[in-house]
């Protein structure tokens, strides 16, 4: 009895001593200041150290490096180092006794010290909580966050343990309230959820970024990742990440900022006011970005909307930094260039001989992309094109996916002297059966311009050109008469354009759409517009169909995707059924969210309802207003060029439209000079066809006197032709000195009625304007006129003219074939005979 009670103390203070020492070395761990400190422990302890001691060691070193600046961090010593390895082995024995958070915190770290995705110690970790996870354990919501991020850098985005993660959210989503968390794991499962399921994480995204006031600016990039990997432009969560931007902005570094720029890119959002910010943050620290990485970024973010002055800065120490930059840089530059329509000869030259050492690093896309951009910036390095072109070839010998293919042989019609070989096009007659539409569309643009301008290498090429481009358009037919999803078709439809398109493809697709106008719903009437406003076809039957979706669904339809439908009507002059309940729901939904639209965006709102014959006095009081203006002004500084021109236009147009049909509004015309500028920065150049109207004109009503070619009405309305008829239809002699027939032959400055007056007529008289209406005039399938010429009309009837337009497909028209013919048809349309 003696001896077992000794037995039992010395255990117990066995035990006790082995408690003590082991809580000691935790305790000594987690006191560490330095990473040779924590292997000097491991070394001395090796033979004592649990599985605690090995995960908190791990999770000392990853801490002790987090707190060090990035340049600073020494992640290659830890790695290399032979007590890493001790711990690494320990880890991977000892797995199964550690706890489970313990796990996820383990491989946590060793990833942050840039451990390989799939070390063994790593693959052991992954395992043992896959196999947890599949025996029903629950980690705490912070825990399975962390392992679900630890899985989406290890590149497993679709593997059956992010299921297992993803299944795991769905059950939990309700009970999540942080956003850090949400947006970890919204990243971590995109690749493997389904479309209820996303919509179910943005709105409890957008719940969660409603109740919090005070939201860190990575959660609101980790949504943008979200919706890039998504691929879904949603305005609500766009427009709340936005405002978090903006509240952080100054917090916000060029990583930061060049991030957020890159995924906007992406997304196809875009916001002025973030630009404002980001350009005065940026252009204040500009001498602070003078390596490599850092400068790109700068670049890339501050390039497009620098003013001249910065500009060159930046262009010139792209050229002193070209050697430095790695492959991807020299895209992202290249790529800038394009974006900034910059033509500098001398970075063209220096990037093009930086590329040489660059290019066998490229994986196809990339080479495509380069190829593109150029071309598009006009480089003239023929021995650059010629690698390009034989790195290309290799691609796609090789190639066997389609949408390689066809992007490859788009590219290599962009070459400059490109010849055509037979194998070019075998290799697309190959893919022909399993390309998308856009792919097609690709193969099908490059084969016409090589049939155009001659480049087949023989005639055995032509002939096989001729028969691939037939097989193209069957499979083309083929594809649109098998759809059954309009979901899937209107992605397709997205990227494709051109010539072909229009010419072999664009009725069967209205057909095709009409054949599934079923399953237009509120979720997919954006896309539908946006393909009929790109190919300008004018369907009542789907246009009747958006009208009566977008009512239905009013409240469920982005304000901003709003524009884009009312775009649509009134580009093509379209009045549904319902004209004014559509219309008026629709301005109710607008008006009730201006505060969605930034400052140019309801300039083109306020344009596109003015074509319509709308406008609300909430959104033209608020538009025609000094601290609005203001703001544009300073906002049109950050646009690109395009779209900066086509606001300054709008808002001309628009101001316009109220002085002539809004009195009321007691808006001022304030273009004046805008105009002047814009008309004396070009020339009007009379066409042949104008001189031979002018010239009949002139024999119809009996001399050049009577007859005024290229005039600028007041408000600027430019017409081909004016005259003026008494009250007995015979014409009035102007007074001013005219423009000689002679003079007709080139460039001359247009007339302006002010210049002389607007003087009055006489008493029945009739101020006539003639206009000749070209193929833009009208939509693409029907013959009838568009918003802009129906508005033109509308106000040139305002301004005292008896409007006469001349449709281009009556004048060609072969009942029109004779001089006499068409004397006879200006008559009755000059003089208003039936």
């Amino acid at each position: 009895m003696l001896c077992l009670r000794q037995v039992c103390l010395f255990t117990l203070r066995h035990y006790q001593a082995r408690t003590l020492s082991s809580d000691l070395l935790l305790s000594q761990i987690n006191s560490c200041t330095h990473e040779d400190e924590v292997f000097s422990l491991v070394g001395r302890n090796k033979a004592r150290l649990s599985e605690k001691h090995v995960g908190i060691a791990l999770n000392m070193l990853w801490q002790l490096q987090k707190k060090r600046p990035l340049l600073l961090r020494t992640s290659d010593y830890i790695r290399n180092h032979s007590q890493f390895l001790t711990l690494c082995i320990l880890a991977e024995n000892k797995v199964e006794h550690m706890e489970d958070e313990a796990i996820v915190d383990t491989l946590y770290s060793i990833l942050r010290l840039n451990v390989e995705d799939h070390d063994s110690l790593a693959e052991v970790l992954v395992a043992e909580a896959w196999k947890r996870l599949e025996r029903q354990v629950l980690l705490s919501l912070p825990a399975l966050s962390k392992f679900a991020l630890c899985l989406y850098k290890q590149r497993r985005h679709f593997s059956p343990v992010i299921g297992k993660v993803a299944h795991i959210v769905d059950t939990k989503l309700d009970s999540i309230q942080d956003i850090r968390i949400l947006s970890v794991l919204m990243i971590s499962i995109s690749d493997v959820i389904s479309q209820s399921f996303r919509d179910r994480l943005l709105h409890k995204a957008e719940q969660l970024l409603e109740e919090k006031n005070e939201v860190h600016f990575n959660y609101a990039k980790r949504i943008l990742h979200f919706l890039q990997n998504v691929k879904l432009r949603y305005h609500p969560l766009l427009e709340k990440c936005n405002k978090i931007f903006l509240k952080s902005a100054s917090r916000l570094d060029i990583h930061s900022i060049s991030l957020i720029f890159g995924l906007y890119e992406q997304l196809g959002f875009d916001n002025a006011e973030l630009r404002l910010v980001a350009k005065q943050l940026l252009s204040e620290t500009i001498d602070d970005y003078d390596d490599p990485e850092t400068f790109v970024k700068l670049f890339f973010t501050l390039g497009p909307m620098a003013g001249s002055k910065v500009r060159e800065r930046l262009l010139v120490t792209a050229v002193r930094m070209a050697e430095e930059f790695s492959s991807h840089q020299v895209l992202v530059i290249l790529k800038t260039m394009q974006k900034m329509k910059c033509k500098n000869s001398h970075l063209i030259k220096k990037m093009a001989s930086v590329l040489h050492k660059h290019l066998d690093s490229y994986h196809v896309l990339q080479l495509v992309k380069l190829t593109q951009y150029l071309v598009v910036l006009r480089c003239h390095n023929l021995e650059l094109f010629a690698k390009l072109k034989m790195l290309l070839f290799g691609f796609l010998k090789s190639s066997v996916i389609p949408a390689d293919t066809a992007a490859i042989i788009r590219v290599l019609a962009m070459l400059p002297s490109f010849q055509v070989e037979e194998i070019i096009i075998n290799k697309a007659a190959a893919v022909l059966p399993q390309c998308r539409l856009h792919h097609l569309n690709c193969i099908a643009t490059a084969l016409v311009k090589w049939n155009h301008y001659d480049q087949l290498h023989s005639q055995n090429s032509s002939e096989l050109c001729v028969k691939l481009l037939q097989k193209l358009n069957d499979c083309g037919f083929q594809r649109l008469q098998k759809a059954n999803n309009l979901n899937l078709l209107l992605e397709e439809l997205t990227h494709v354009n051109g010539e072909w398109f229009e010419e072999v493809l664009n009725e069967e697709t209205t057909a095709t759409c009409q054949r599934l106008i079923d399953q237009i719903t509120w979720a997919n009437v954006l896309q539908l517009s946006f393909f009929l406003i790109k190919t300008n076809h004018r369907c009542p039957s789907l246009l009747d169909r958006i009208a009566s979706v977008t009512v239905e669904n009013i409240d469920k339809i982005h304000p901003f995707e709003i524009y884009f439908i009312l775009f649509l009507f009134s580009a093509l002059n379209y009045d549904p059924p319902a004209n004014e309940e559509f219309f008026e729901s629709c301005i109710q939904h607008l008006t009730s969210n201006l505060s969605c639209f930034e400052t140019h965006h309801l300039v083109l709102l306020g344009h596109v309802l003015a074509v319509a014959g709308y406008f609300p006095s909430v959104l033209i009081t608020r538009i025609f207003n000094v601290s609005f203006l203001s703001k544009l002004d300073a906002q049109l500084e950050v646009l690109p060029d395009t779209l900066k021109q086509r606001v300054l236009s709008r808002l001309m147009k628009l101001n316009r439209a109220v002085c002539l049909e809004c009195p009321e509004f007691h808006i001022p015309w304030f273009h004046e000079r805008y105009c002047q500028r814009v008309f004396c920065n070009s020339s009007s150049r009379i066409n042949p066809l104008r001189q031979h109207v002018y010239r009949m004109l002139t024999e119809i009503l009996g001399g050049s006197h009577y007859a005024r070619i290229s005039v600028l009405t007041p408000y600027y309305y430019e017409i081909d032709f004016e005259c003026v008829l008494d009250e007995n239809k015979k014409p009035l002699s102007y007074m001013a000195q005219n423009i000689p027939l002679d003079d007709v032959e080139g460039i001359h400055l247009r007339h302006y009625i002010k210049d002389e007056g607007r003087k009055a007529l006489p008493p029945g008289a009739q101020r006539i304007a003639l206009e000749f209406l070209d193929s833009k005039a009208f939509s693409k399938n029907l013959r009838h006129l568009k918003g802009e010429s129906a508005l033109k009309k509308r106000h040139l009837e305002m301004l005292g003219y008896r409007v006469v337009q001349i449709p281009h497909f009556e004048w060609n028209s072969m009942v029109l074939s004779t001089k006499g013919e068409q004397l006879e048809y200006l008559r009755k349309h000059l003089y208003g005979i039936q």
